[in-house]
């Protein structure tokens, strides 16, 4: 099972006509994604991969109905295509923009969740269910790497996903769902507010977090364990365990600010929640086989 994005979703794509958008497309068709319709301004009448394209979302969901939306769009322009979006009634939407503005970061989640819906990102890889669909730029050895099976991944990370996960399928297991929330300041969609998807998902077993340095996104996982709100097994990397404070450390999110946001403080606050943390990529399939209870 899915918990964000499987084979019945009917997928827009923006953007769809450039080259990041009409690649990417392709490979999400290519992995079981159902891409629908397309949408670049100026472009109505093209088409990419047989995926129609429109010149407004309103044209094309009213010929072709989406609900959820893939962006293929620059970082200034990211607001008002999550806008449209919204507008049209779509509720998932996924957004790979590296360097969102921080106030249209802001006004983007405010207005998600005042519509009742998730954006994922900017600044992702973004979510995949192997063996289902995909929505975002996980890369073409993908099959390698992401394997059907049991562990559901949430990280801020993308490099460290590929090596993260890789580990995990070594260790003989699969991913769920995972879902890429991104590394900038402000999320459109943070870690706790998966945790209820996940709990719920009888096809998952275990969470494995990729976190790093900065936020406080880590440390409300914790707190939903000891809360009691998450009860599943949790192994955790956390990235970033050498940063000086204050120092940006490659995410603009990846910031220890204010004495908050240190690795030490979400490894304290993991531990204490009852997670088994990692202090490397090649230690969370062991964790992993001893959260579960099998042999190590």
């Amino acid at each position: 099972m899915s918990i964000f994005i499987d084979r019945t979703d009917r997928v827009l794509v923006q953007g769809i006509t450039g080259g990041e958008g009409s690649f990417w497309t392709k490979h999400m068709i290519d992995l079981g994604t159902r891409v629908v319709v397309g949408v670049t301004p100026g472009k109505e009448g093209q088409s990419v991969e047989g995926v129609p394209v429109y010149h407004t979302i309103r044209r094309a969901v009213a010929d072709s109905p989406a609900n959820a939306a893939m962006l293929f769009v620059p970082p200034r322009f990211t607001k008002d295509a999550v806008f449209e979006a919204l507008d049209s009634g779509i509720k998932k939407i996924v957004t790979i923009a590296d360097g969102i503005p921080l106030q249209d970061a802001i006004q983007i989640r405010k207005a998600a969740l005042s519509c009742g819906a998730r954006v994922v990102g900017g600044n992702t890889s973004g979510v995949i269910s192997p063996g289902f669909a995909m929505m975002g730029m996980f890369p073409y050895w993908i099959e390698r790497v992401y394997k059907p099976g049991r562990i559901g991944i949430m990280t801020r990370s993308g490099s460290l996903t590929n090596e993260v996960t890789a580990m995990v399928v070594r260790s003989g297991f699969g991913v769920s769902s995972l879902i890429g929330v991104g590394g900038d300041p402000v999320p459109g969609t943070r870690f706790a507010e998966m945790l209820p998807d996940y709990q719920a998902d009888a096809a998952t077993d275990a969470v494995v977090i990729i976190g790093e340095l900065g936020g406080t996104m880590e440390e409300e996982v914790a707190e939903a364990m000891l809360s009691g709100a998450f009860t599943k097994p949790v192994v955790a990397f956390l990235g970033g365990r050498t940063a000086p404070a204050g120092k940006r450390m490659g995410h603009a999110g990846a910031i220890v600010t204010g004495g908050k946001g240190s690795v030490a403080d979400k490894i304290e606050a993991f531990e204490k929640a009852g997670a088994l943390v990692a202090d490397r990529p090649a230690r969370v399939g062991q964790l992993l086989r001893q959260a579960l209870g099998m042999p190590v």
